[in-house]
C-alpha cells in the first residue's frame, strides 16, 4: 500500500530524515518508534504531504529552506510531491500529535469539519461509527472542545481524522501525555479501527503500549532507521528494551 523509498528531508543545513526506508501493506498496523526530536514527525508530516505546506509557508516568509528527496509511493503511484488535499481524497489522513482540535466548536462540529470531503449521508454514518468507537464523546457532542480532558481530545482528534473516511490512517504520538489507562482505551480503539478495514502508520515514543498490536516497526534514531521487525522481535531487542523500557 505504501512505500518510502530512501526519503531524506533538510531543514537549511540541518537533516530531519536520512535516508529512510519503510513500506506498509494493507491491513496492517506499523510502528514508528523513536524519542522526541527523532524524526517521527517529520516522516508522518512528509508521508501526508503538510511538508509541502510548510515548506511554502517558510519560503513566503523567507525563512528555513526545506528540501525533500526521495520517493513516497501510495498504491503504485509516486505522491512525493502531490498536495495534501489529493493525498486525503486518495484515503491518507493524518491525525497530528497534540491533538488540534478546535477549541471553541463543539465535539460535533470539530468532526464535521473533519467530513468536509465527504456526501452528507457518509457524514452521519462516519459521526455514528465515531460515537460507538468513543461513547465518551456522543455525551459531550455539544460542549465545546476545550473543555474535554486531555483523552477525550485525542478521541475527538482520531473521530475527526476518522471522519474523512481514511484507507490510510497515520497516527501521530497519540499517546503522548495521557495517563496509563487513557493509553490502554486507545490502543483498544486502534485495534477496532483497524479491524474495519483501516490500515495505520502510527509513531509513538512510548513504545510499550503499542508493542503488542503492531504488525512490524521501525526504530528512528537521528533521523534514520536502525532497528526493524515484527512487534515480538522489537520487543526481545535489547537496545529497544534499553532505550524505551528503561530495562
Amino acid at each position: 500500500m505504501l512505500e518510502v523509498m530512501d526519503l531524506m528531508v533538510f531543514y537549511e543545513n540541518a537533516l530531519g530524515v536520512n535516508n529512510v526506508s519503510l513500506n506498509v501493506r494493507g491491513g496492517e498496523i506499523v510502528g514508528i518508534l523513536g524519542s522526541n526530536g527523532a524524526g517521527k514527525s517529520t516522516l508522518m508530516y512528509t508521508i501526508s504531504g503538510i511538508i509541502l505546506d510548510v515548506k511554502k509557508k517558510e519560503e513566503m516568509k523567507g525563512g528555513e529552506r526545506i528540501t525533500i528527496l526521495g520517493n513516497v509511493i501510495y498504491e503504485g503511484k509516486d505522491i512525493t510531491f502531490e498536495k495534501p488535499y489529493k493525498r486525503a481524497r486518495y484515503g491518507i489522513v493524518l491525525c497530528p500529535e497534540r491533538r488540534r482540535v478546535f477549541p471553541e466548536s463543539t465535539t460535533l462540529e470539530n468532526l464535521k469539519i473533519g467530513g468536509y470531503l465527504r456526501s452528507r449521508r457518509e457524514v452521519k454514518e462516519s459521526i455514528e461509527y465515531v460515537f460507538r468507537l468513543f461513547p465518551e464523546l456522543r455525551e459531550r457532542k455539544n460542549m465545546p472542545a476545550g473543555f474535554l480532558s486531555g483523552g477525550e481530545q485525542q478521541m475527538l482528534a482520531i473521530g475527526r481524522a476518522l471522519m474523512a473516511k481514511p484507507k490510510l490512517l497515520l497516527l501521530d504520538e497519540p499517546l503522548l501525555g495521557l495517563a496509563p489507562s487513557i493509553q490502554q482505551r486507545l490502543v483498544r480503539a486502534i485495534e477496532e479501527i483497524r479491524d474495519v478495514g483501516v490500515t495505520i502508520l502510527i509513531s509513538e515514543q512510548y513504545a510499550r503500549p503499542i508493542l503488542p498490536i503492531i504488525d512490524r516497526g521501525y526504530v528512528i534514531e537521528n533521523g534514520s532507521v536502525t532497528f526493524e521487525g515484527s512487534g515480538e522481535e522489537l520487543m526481545d531487542n535489547p537496545h529497544v528494551k534499553a532505550a524505551y523500557f528503561g530495562i
